[in-house]
């Protein structure tokens, strides 16, 4: 069986409409489980729509989105789960490669599709995974770049976008989902360093293509999603990063003091700075475990 959990929060009609539209044209699903954060979507949901509707008593974040689609996919008997952001349209066949993939070795804990920017002529990419750099911000790899033949093939990626991506469901039992306390952002790469913590790898599977409204989901949290941003890469780092990486990643956070909006940077400077102590116990725990 395969789910798809689709996790919203503004519940703008058209784009989650259209999200939900081009999975059931795209086939292969056998059931779409919308978890709206927000308490507003409007869904054709009941069984003989295939799609489910969960509301929970108030915003998760995207991380606690997932995590409770997941859980409704598992009771469900999901061998497969997707994850999609509702600003996302599928292509026809974008599941099957990715299903292929997973079956193909049973050690892949998630692959992703190509993720082209909608709206882009010609397409150009939006993700074919994520890579850290040596400061610990997260950025696609291709991003604003023109598709074409560098972008064809398989590839092993480090991380997985959160805004697609197929899940074996033995890699969600063994990591549990998302660390619910990110809220949003850096909560796709923390997962998947967890896993592969585990001994769990992953790849981009350009066969498949989705296409994304970027930042359309996110547009609304203003200075918010800067805030989230910088605290949540300084956690990211405070978890998995060495001693040097740590160090570039708070000159980053110090530096950026002088940009605009001031109030904001120090915020997540400091907030970082707080979560430090339990982050890095549960980096001891984690290697222990």
């Amino acid at each position: 069986m395969i789910a798809i959990v689709i996790v919203t929060f503004s519940g703008d009609a058209p784009m989650l409409d259209a999200c939900i539209a081009s999975v059931r044209a795209a086939g292969a699903a056998d059931h779409i489980i919308v978890v709206d954060n927000g308490g507003r979507a409007v869904v054709d949901a009941g069984a003989d729509s295939g799609v489910e509707l969960i509301r929970p008593s108030h915003n998760l974040g995207f991380g606690g989105g997932a995590n409770t689609g997941f859980r409704r996919a598992a009771e469900l008997g999901a061998s497969y789960v997707a994850l999609l952001n509702d600003d996302i349209e599928v292509d026809r066949g974008w599941l099957e490669p990715l299903v292929a993939a997973l079956r193909s070795d049973d050690r892949l804990g998630a692959v992703q599709p190509k993720l082209l920017r909608a709206g882009s002529e010609p397409a150009r990419v939006n993700s074919v995974g994520v890579a850290i750099g040596s400061d610990g911000a997260g950025s696609d790899i291709g991003f604003d770049e023109l598709d074409g033949p560098a972008f064809v093939s398989d590839r092993a990626i480090e991380s997985f976008t959160g805004g697609a991506a197929l899940f074996a469901s033995p890699f969600l039992d063994q990591t549990r989902g998302f660390d619910e306390s990110y809220f949003l952002y850096y909560e796709d790469v923390d997962l998947a360093r967890r896993g592969a913590e585990r001994g769990w790898t992953y790849r981009c599977v350009p066969q498949s293509v989705v296409w994304h409204r970027v930042s359309a989901s996110t547009a609304q949290l203003g200075d918010r999603a800067r805030y989230l941003q910088e605290r949540n890469r300084l956690r990211f780092v405070f978890r998995f990063g060495d001693l040097a990486t740590i160090g570039r990643a708070l000159w980053l956070s110090a530096r950026r003091l002088r940009w605009t909006p001031r109030w904001v940077h120090a915020r997540a400077l400091a907030a970082g700075l707080v979560s430090a102590p339990s982050v890095l116990l549960a980096r001891r725990a984690g290697r222990r475990s």
